[in-house]
């Protein structure tokens, strides 16, 4: 496991094929427990090709100076990430100054 957040990868391969291809990454928070958006594709087998792009948020926590993988959560397709983003911006735009709706 890595032991410093340059090091986490989200990329996997079996053999000399990569299944997981790494495209991109953002840390979004750093420390004891860290967060990861992630931006890569899957090895179709079938096609003999990658598919589309995807996103992933994952949650890594450091024990004993190496990172552990706590959760994740797949974003399938662009199309889920719009809305996701929409949410956001809306749910961002409607708080006041104090963090309340308003």
């Amino acid at each position: 496991m890595a032991e410093t957040v340059d090091d986490l990868s989200i990329e996997y391969s079996e053999g000399d094929q990569l299944l997981v291809k790494q495209l991109d990454k953002e840390v979004l928070t750093k420390g004891a427990w860290s967060t990861i958006m992630y931006r890569y594709q899957d090895w179709d087998k079938r096609k003999e090709e990658y598919g589309k792009e995807k996103y992933s948020i994952r949650r890594y926590q450091k024990r004993n100076g190496e990172y552990t993988l706590k959760s994740k959560f797949n974003i399938s397709s662009a199309d889920q990430a719009k809305v996701i983003i929409e949410t956001l911006q809306k749910w961002i735009k409607s708080e006041g100054s104090n963090g309340e709706k308003g």
